[in-house]
């Protein structure tokens, strides 16, 4: 049976965690916040540290992506019954990865040697690995994520990716763990981890630690070098209602180009508006078209929009278009990786019944290219909405030449929830990852700038317009990171196998 304390232990290390990510920002808490979970486990059975898993897991992502509630009732007209089951099956499958961490790390740890500080991040990490790609991949509150302010720290994401920041901060945990918990326990139980072991790994840890903040450190301190270019960003605080209303569609029209003009006294290289900013299909209606291609002209900039756009098979595509000083069409992509029940619809096919629960749902076409976009002063990676979430999709902008990246996104799903926080953090990572700035435009806010070290440049406010203008400097050093990609995360996942095949080897 399990013991009331195991789980407000497990119930304590979910909440401990919540706190860690934005809007909270309370970054240290992940250093220790899934100590008391492993306390929990000690000791436990493989079914019940699953279960402990789980209810931690549960209690962690319900009060991270909550706001999966809000877009699917307000905005999806889902009936509130069926939108809180929807975000409870949700959390239930995010919670599985978190009582397989649970269950894997008992399992390998009881008859091991090897310490708790390199077993638990490394069943974590192939964990997070493994989440950001099942089922088209849900990678939201990674824990490295929480620790985007912690700026020495995550340099070393230009090497490992976010999964090397997450190691260690499990690994943290995991060390305290160790020298306060599962030593004495482990020589009383099961006396397999000598002192010297243990007073080995500590040494590891803080070395490790010390090469890492002071790497961190150093990359700060660089001085990025290179020719500045302003880009300005427009925020249009377009309600969600508005967006596709044809008796709204002028005041969207005069909305962004009232605000392009009120940034273009300071001679802004390129303007970028947000994912589907213009309120109409691109392209379709000849007038408005027009009147959004001369208005570069008018300006004397590159101008970058998000718009849904038609293609020849009468299906839609969410893209975004360059347009030149002069009004032409340079560059168009069309966003790769769409939503799951917002742009299309999965298993349609196989499951009948799912047509009927999603209607009004989108099915737009997904694009194919990686097409990145030639200006005189940068070659532009574009990322569309939560694109920007997923590593190895960004890296591949950045390996096929881009040294700007661009996100623009529509975060008025969200309301005021922590998501738009959240989404904005994440786009940190992709800058340190790839040694390139980001420049973010969102409908209603966060929009803002990051450097090539992930420091926030300038950032807007939600819910309010904005025009803003900043200079960055495009990348011109390549990351390890963007040449070798998730192989820190590859080695994480073999280490993982490894483990596994020998404790089941030494069981039988």
């Amino acid at each position: 049976m399990i013991k009331k304390s195991d789980i407000f232990l497990s119930l304590i290390s979910g909440g401990m965690l919540i706190f860690s990510f934005p809007p909270f920002d309370i970054y240290p808490l992940a250093w220790f916040g899934l100590i008391p979970l492993l306390i929990a486990l000690w000791g436990k059975n493989t079914k019940t540290s699953f279960f402990l898993g789980m209810i931690a897991g549960f209690v962690y992502f319900l009060g991270t992506v909550y706001w999966v509630f809000h877009s699917m009732y307000f905005y999806g007209y889902i009936a509130a019954p069926l939108s809180i089951l929807i975000l409870v099956l949700l959390c239930l499958y995010l919670s599985l990865f978190a009582g397989a961490f649970s269950a894997l790390f008992l399992f390998i740890a009881r008859s091991s040697r090897v310490p708790s500080m390199i077993i638990a991040p490394a069943v974590w990490v192939t964990l997070e690995y493994l989440r950001t790609y099942a089922f088209t991949g849900f990678p939201w509150a990674s824990l490295g994520y929480s620790q985007y302010r912690f700026l020495p720290l995550i340099q070393i994401a230009d090497t490992t990716g976010i999964y090397g920041v997450s190691f260690l901060v499990v690994a943290t945990n995991s060390v305290i763990f160790d020298a306060v918990i599962s030593w004495p326990r482990r020589m009383r139980q099961e006396p397999l981890f000598p002192r010297w072991l243990l007073t080995f790994s500590i040494i590891i840890y803080g070395a490790v630690m010390a090469v890492v903040l002071l790497y961190g450190f150093g990359k700060l301190g660089d001085i990025t070098t290179g020719e500045n270019i302003k880009i300005s960003v427009v925020q249009g605080n377009i309600p969600q209602d508005k967006k596709w209303d044809a008796r709204f569609q002028r005041e969207v029209i005069d909305t962004y180009k009232r605000l392009s003009l009120s940034v273009s006294s300071a001679s802004p290289g390129m303007i970028v508006w947000p994912e589907t900013a213009v309120p109409f299909i691109f392209g379709d209606d000849a007038s408005l078209s027009q009147e959004i291609t001369a208005l570069p002209g008018q300006l004397n900039t590159y101008l970058l929009f998000g718009a849904m756009v038609a293609k020849d098979t009468a299906r839609l595509s969410n893209s975004a278009v360059l347009l030149s000083p002069g009004g032409k069409v340079l560059s168009m992509y069309d966003k790769i990786h769409l939503v799951p029940y917002g742009e299309y619809v999965p298993l349609r096919n196989f499951f009948p019944f799912i047509e009927k629960i999603t209607v009004g749902i989108g099915d737009f076409l997904p694009g194919k290219e990686y097409a990145v976009m030639e200006t005189p002063f940068a070659k532009i990676g574009n990322l569309i909405c939560y694109e920007i979430i997923f590593p190895g999709l960004v890296r591949n902008f950045v390996d096929r030449g881009a040294n700007v990246l661009v996100t623009i996104t529509n975060d008025a799903w969200f309301g005021r929830t922590a998501a738009p926080y959240q989404h904005f953090s994440m786009a940190v990572f992709r800058a340190v990852e790839n040694r390139v700035p980001v420049v973010r435009a969102a409908n209603t806010g966060i929009s803002g700038f990051i450097d090539s070290r992930g420091r926030i440049l300038n950032k807007s406010d939600i819910f309010v317009e904005a025009a803003m203008t900043e200079k960055i400097v495009p990348g011109n050093e390549r990351s390890s990171y963007t040449t070798y990609g998730d192989l820190f995360a590859y080695w994480c996942v073999i280490g993982t196998v490894v483990l596994i095949m020998k404790r089941l080897f030494l069981k039988k």
